[in-house]
């Protein structure tokens, strides 16, 4: 896919910019914007140009006003139309999840720049992100209660996770949308920025990542930290973190990290993630939908 409907995708000095492009629609979620946004991080997790992904929306008004609630060609607004007998079924699969699930099998960290309001989907797509930034004219709504329906998007998974499960309560069963301040004590972003400086510090972030640390390395860690703490023993962590340790303190960037520090001088790590993964990198298992 080279072309985009929905989104745009630009790529400068080590930094992807997805936009999500439909801001007469304030960003709604469709299918084709999932389709393209899946499209986009398989492009971003191939090129090795690319240290960090920005996602953000196009316009002052809105991130993601959530589903189109008006969906193209008249398809069915939450869900597939079609009738199906078991739920096994892959055309039950819900569209946020597939997108937050390719979301965190990202090889690349993602920093969310919540420019507006974002609502349902336009919050779940949010929580597989690495860091979320919001601006001052952020709002946020998990309303699926207030819509008959139940989050989706895998967040039952990633909220609690993210917030803690009192929290995650409070704003799932209310339905409220609430704004940046109470985001940001909530733990959902990590600061406020008005409208005009959302995307320098965002990028600022991106370009810590893309200019001081091993891509490698990074693609590790963020493997590690969203895997790892699923474990019901820390042995299992220690496996995977002994493993890490003695294969890449033997690469090229354990190297480069070294000398470069003793040298004063910026790094220039050569590893690839197109390449350079350790063995046994992924060492858990996909689960299939049934």
């Amino acid at each position: 896919m080279t072309e985009y409907k929905q989104i745009k995708l630009d790529i400068a000095d080590s930094v992807a910019t997805l936009t999500l492009n439909r801001p007469e629609k304030m960003n709604a979620f469709t299918g084709t914007m999932m389709v393209e946004m899946q499209d986009a991080f398989d492009r971003t997790d191939a090129d090795d140009s690319v240290r960090a992904v920005i996602v953000t929306g196009a316009g002052d008004r809105a991130f993601c006003a959530g589903a189109d609630l008006t969906p193209e060609d008249g398809k069915h607004v939450f869900s597939s139309g079609e009738a199906v007998e078991d739920l096994s079924d892959p055309r039950v699969r819900d569209g946020g999840g597939l997108l937050t699930l390719r979301l965190y099998q990202s090889k690349k960290p993602i920093i969310g720049a919540i420019n507006g309001a974002a609502v349902g989907v336009g919050v779940t797509m949010q929580l597989p992100m690495d860091i979320r930034l919001a601006s001052t004219k952020a709002r946020f709504g998990l309303v699926f209660a207030r819509r008959g329906i139940v989050p989706e998007a895998a967040s039952s998974w990633f909220l609690p996770r993210i917030v803690g499960l009192p929290q995650a309560l409070e704003w799932c069963m209310t339905g409220r949308v609430f704004d940046a301040e109470e985001a940001l004590r909530g733990g959902l972003v990590r600061s406020i920025h008005e409208p005009e400086d959302l995307l320098p510090a965002a990028t600022a972030l991106a370009r810590e990542i893309a200019d001081n640390t091993s891509s490698v390395s990074v693609a590790m860690t963020r493997a590690m930290l969203w895997h790892n703490p699923q474990y019901d023993h820390p042995m299992l962590a220690h496996r995977v973190d002994s493993r890490a340790i003695y294969t890449l303190s033997r690469g090229a960037d354990a190297k480069e990290g070294v000398a470069s520090f003793l040298e004063k001088r910026a790094p220039n790590y050569p590893a690839r993630v197109s390449s350079d993964m350790p063995a046994f990198y992924p060492w858990w298992d996909e689960p299939g939908y049934e």
